[in-house]
């Protein structure tokens, strides 16, 4: 016997007048000076913006600046021209930035506990709530039997959990994700997408996840932004509407019927602005 199957659920991003603004780019221009002296422009005039609760994927060609953009928006660098803005929180205060990375950088001679809290211990004392909440994400991602075990003792995706549980521990308002799931396994791969997307059902978290991996971007995201040319620029802005059974996961999303049609849109894209940067023809 059969059971009655899942009504098909369509996940899609709300109208942006309904998100107030996480993150606004506004006309951001920004080069580097070789060692020749050569000006070499990175992007010019750029404009999109990120909503509350939103997932946006930024995908381009390599050297297309996407690291870069993340260093701008974090802070680490300055724009030469335009805004870099993060919204405040719903009470008012100031929004907060996470960066994660494809190395999960966990300190060895830490505990796990002690490397889930590094993040809050940069900018105050780690109290002991704050030590309490770390238990109980280490717990909800499976970890709690090793909080007090070192990091070498883990696989790559337990430790990629504990750099995740380091990044919300500083309650960010925003998250930056740049490819930190490519050097897993498939299915590891998955269930961490599925720990990214239940950030916003949770915790309201907006996320910009920077990838190379197609399935990856248009499984997790509400938009996917395609960077190409030189100086870059956006050359589509996709929103990502999901037919799904049941709720949207990283599997579910990938068995969607869209998701091909999706597919094909941004690996079209890509090939074309790859072709084009390399002065080809197609």
């Amino acid at each position: 016997m059969h059971s009655p199957a899942a009504s098909p659920s369509v996940s899609s991003p709300a109208a942006p007048t309904q998100r107030p603004h996480r993150l606004q780019v506004s006309d951001l221009s920004h080069a580097f000076v070789s060692a020749d002296d050569d000006i070499i422009p990175i992007f010019e005039r750029l404009d999109f913006s990120v909503g509350s609760g939103e997932i946006v994927s930024i995908v381009g060609r390599s050297g297309a600046g996407k690291s870069t953009l993340f260093n701008l928006i974090s802070g680490l660098l300055t724009p030469q021209d335009g805004r870099i803005s993060v919204g405040r929180r719903a009470d008012g205060s100031d929004g907060r930035i996470a960066y994660m990375l494809q190395k999960d950088l966990l300190l060895p001679w830490r505990t796990i506990l002690q490397n889930a809290v590094l993040g809050i211990e940069l900018f105050r004392k780690v109290r002991r709530d704050d030590l309490e909440r770390a238990r109980a994400m280490l717990a909800r991602y499976g970890l709690a039997s090793v909080a007090d075990a070192y990091p070498h003792s883990l696989s790559g995706g337990m430790r990629q959990r504990v750099a995740l549980t380091r990044t919300l521990l500083v309650e960010p308002t925003l998250v930056l994700l740049d490819e930190p799931f490519s050097a897993l396994d498939y299915e590891t791969r998955l269930a961490l997408e599925d720990d990214v997307m239940a950030l916003r059902e949770h915790n309201g978290t907006s996320v910009v996840l920077v990838t190379h991996d197609i399935e990856e971007a248009i499984a997790m995201s509400d938009r996917v932004i395609l960077l190409g040319g030189r100086p870059a620029r956006i050359e589509d802005d996709i929103d990502v509407r999901l037919t799904t059974h049941g709720p949207r996961t990283a599997v579910s999303a990938r068995e969607a019927p869209e998701f091909r049609t999706l597919h094909s849109r941004v690996w079209n894209g890509l090939r074309h602005h790859t072709i084009q940067h390399s002065g080809a023809s197609a």
